[in-house]
């Protein structure tokens, strides 16, 4: 029995080399057919990618000096803080020390954050956020025919009538004519027409870059004095203003109105022009009607004879009335 058990052993230990042999060869195969499968080690000396080629950013905010910006460092909120970009274009952040920042995105300056944060090995793998509170360089200045003149801040994407809108609207006197200068090209100036419904999706509805300074045009003045139903000012955007139009805004001429008399006060470099107006010719279509300008003064005179008869009649019902009530009392 001792010879039997002493022939097992050396049998027993060459299945055990095979099958340490068989099962070595198996993990070799395995580690070849998937080598990610097989742990690396973590190389801590190893740079964080190359942060993309500076784009520009969707809102246009490019950031500059005495902007207040807003840092976030996720999972480190120690290094989370506001911050005034100085007036070298610089802002100053713990470990980091100073970082430019003047002329970038906030998309850029988020990745030379994160580069810095990374590079120092302060954070491993940061992820930085930076908004912009307070922005001195996206302002863009509003004047004109405004109800409030003024700086207005253009952070995000904004359009002539969400700066309009902010600024109360448009004046009385104002017309449909804005013109815009951009910072970048302050020797040329863009002339936009919006409609009289001002609707949002109108081509005249632009995009408002930082910098832009807005001037809300005047809009033609034309005057209708004399005797006429409401002697006034107006307004009017209407390129084909005609005699007979403003003498309908102004509600039409009085019944002792001299209709020949009617002239036009029009200024011109020369001096003030009077051009002699046949309203009556023109109001019975026997003679062309006559585009106004702005600034023309359309003057009706009162008829002397027809005041006087006017009075008269007047002054006759009165006594009328008068005898009439007389007449009653006994």
């Amino acid at each position: 029995m001792l010879e039997s058990t002493r022939l097992r052993l050396p049998l027993v230990i060459c299945v055990g080399i095979v099958f340490v042999v068989g099962l070595s060869a198996s993990l070799a195969l395995g580690q070849a057919a998937f080598p990610s499968a097989v742990p690396q080690p973590a190389n801590s000396q190893a740079t964080p990618p190359a942060p993309p080629p500076p784009s520009a950013s969707p809102s246009g905010i490019r950031l500059g000096t005495a902007d207040m910006v807003e840092i976030t460092v996720y999972g480190v909120p120690e290094l989370s803080q506001k911050v005034r970009v100085n007036d070298s274009g610089d802002i100053y952040l713990p470990l980091v020390d100073y970082v430019r920042v003047e002329g970038l995105t906030p998309e850029e300056a988020q990745v030379v954050i994160e580069k810095r944060l990374a590079d120092g090995g302060f954070v491993k793998n940061p992820h930085v956020v930076v908004l912009v509170t307070d922005s001195a360089t996206s302002n863009v200045s509003l004047l004109g025919e405004v109800a409030r003149p003024g700086t207005y801040n253009v952070l995000g994407e904004r359009r002539l009538l969400d700066i309009i809108s902010a600024a109360g609207g448009f004046t009385e006197r104002s017309g449909r004519a804005v013109s815009i200068t951009h910072r970048s090209d302050p020797t040329h100036t863009d002339l936009v027409k919006l409609p009289a419904d001002f609707s949002p999706s109108s081509p005249g509805n632009v995009v408002i870059q930082p910098g832009d300074t807005i001037v809300a045009q005047k809009g033609p003045v034309f005057y209708v004095v004399g005797d006429v139903g409401r002697a006034s000012g107006f307004v009017s955007d209407s390129e084909n203003l005609t005699i007979l139009k403003a003498i309908a805004l102004a509600g039409g001429p009085n019944k002792t109105a001299s209709l020949n008399g009617t002239t036009i006060l029009r200024r011109t470099p020369q001096g003030t022009e009077q051009i002699k107006i046949p309203l009556k010719q023109i109001m019975r279509a026997k003679a062309k009607d006559i585009p106004m300008q702005s600034e023309d003064i359309l003057f009706v005179p009162s008829s002397t004879r027809k005041v006087v008869m006017a009075r008269s009649a007047e002054a006759v019902t009165q006594m009328a009335t008068a005898l009439t009530l007389v007449a009653v009392r006994p």
